[in-house]
């Protein structure tokens, strides 16, 4: 996370940029088990996955790539990218005011 958000008078603007870097690592953590083959019947795998397709809901299957692991990076890479920058465009804009 970048430092211009740490020290800056306004929190709510380091809020919303954890929470949009936390978001984005959950997406990236599940394509990264899904590109692995992690074992979807672990707790971990299972929440993690729980957890992506809830925020990637909307974005995924918005490709119909023919190879599973292309839609998968696909949907839950475009969330992902969305989160970061949406995220800290709005961290940016709470942390000038």
């Amino acid at each position: 996370m970048s430092t211009r958000y740490r020290n800056g008078a306004n929190p709510a603007g380091r809020v919303v940029a954890i929470v949009a870097d936390v978001a984005a690592l959950i997406l990236g953590l599940w394509i990264l088990m899904y590109l692995l083959e992690a074992n979807r019947a672990n707790d971990l795998v299972r929440f993690v996955h729980d957890a992506a397709s809830w925020l990637a809901g909307w974005s995924y299957d918005l490709f119909t790539f023919d190879e599973a692991w292309a839609r998968v990076v696909a949907g839950y890479g475009l969330a992902a990218v969305v989160y970061l920058f949406a995220g800290h465009a709005i961290a940016r804009r709470i942390h000038r005011h």
